[in-house]
């Protein structure tokens, strides 16, 4: 399988499983198909509610012989209520406990915005701390002693935007190796991409075919489908495979890592063989043309009437 290196020295499989959205129900058996038929490539996070049961999977592919923990490349994320030094490492070993882990490969600060540490979802009054009163390279710094310690392998950060990820580049030890974001051919995010190249951040996209399936309340009325998009279906019907084939090789093609969510079996199976497809560079133009900036996830479930959070400070400012 195709990897992407990192500043750090090791190296992300370009293609891997999302769990966003999977509920504890269905997740195990994803897992379990998704190993089997070659995905090496987890990505999790606590705020999923769904780590213990991909822990439990990952404990039997592995002890049933389909693959060894050096096989795998798993990834987790801090939740924004465990942002405070204190609370860093309580987080992380919680989330190695839940995943049956002694380390992980990867570990991202999930969103650049602090909660007060009662408060797990993002729901109910006054549960906001404001970014600067928790210095975000303090959190960082928790987090690079746990690298030192062989808890974590890597260190990252998700949803962070150039002037947030140049502040911390310039006063860490440990750089972050990667950056989780949004990308689809709708958010191109040419820029962030070509900063975080220059400074040797590789980036995963989030949310490849838009999220289709994401909460109803994070929807627009009259928001578009990039699966029914005419271009990207053309493109799929030249060289006769799916529209979310198409957007998983068009994702992988331009450099970035990529986690699409599924877990039925076909699915699972059809989009790992969109990993080992090309498009030309006729095919890769035009969906380079439907950059419009629209973004799924726009984080509007920050900007409340109690929050110092907006969406032009997460991504502009």
């Amino acid at each position: 399988m195709m990897t992407i290196p990192l500043s750090s020295g090791d190296a992300i499989p370009a293609f891997g499983l999302g769990t966003w959205k999977s509920d504890p129900e269905v997740v195990y058996d994803a897992i379990v198909e998704a190993i089997k038929v070659g995905y090496r490539h987890i990505d999790c996070a606590a705020i999923y509610c769904n780590e213990e049961e991909i822990g439990r999977a990952l404990k039997d592919v592995i002890s049933q012989g389909v693959v060894t923990r050096d096989d795998l490349w798993v990834t987790s994320k801090l939740w924004n209520n465990s942002h405070a030094p204190d609370d860093v490492s309580p987080a992380l070993e919680k989330t190695l406990h839940d995943l049956q882990l002694d380390y992980l490969d990867l570990y991202l600060i999930h969103w650049p915005v602090h909660q007060k540490k009662e408060f797990f979802f993002p729901e109910g009054d006054d549960i906001f701390v404001a970014y600067d009163e928790i210095p975000i390279i303090d959190t960082w710094g928790v987090m690079e002693g746990l690298v030192r310690e062989g808890k974590l392998k890597t260190i990252g950060v998700s949803n962070f935007n150039i002037p947030k990820l140049r502040k911390l580049l310039d006063t860490v030890e440990i750089k972050p190796v990667n950056n989780q974001v949004e990308g689809h051919p709708y958010l191109q995010q040419r820029e962030l991409l070509e900063f975080c190249e220059s400074e040797g951040v590789a980036v995963t996209a989030y949310s490849p075919m838009g999220s289709p399936d994401r909460p109803a309340q994070m929807k627009a009325c009259d928001e578009k489908s990039l699966l029914k998009n005419e271009v990207i279906v053309s493109v799929a019907e030249r060289n006769g495979i799916s529209a979310g084939q198409v957007l998983i090789t068009w994702a992988i093609q331009r450099g970035t890592a990529v986690i699409p969510k599924s877990a039925n079996p076909g699915r699972i199976i059809q989009n790992i063989e969109a990993s080992r497809m090309t498009l030309s560079d006729g095919d890769m133009a035009a969906i380079a043309a439907l950059d419009n900036g629209y973004r799924y996830v726009k984080g509007d479930f920050w900007e409340r009437s109690d929050s110092p959070y907006t969406m032009d400070w997460l991504w502009n400012e």
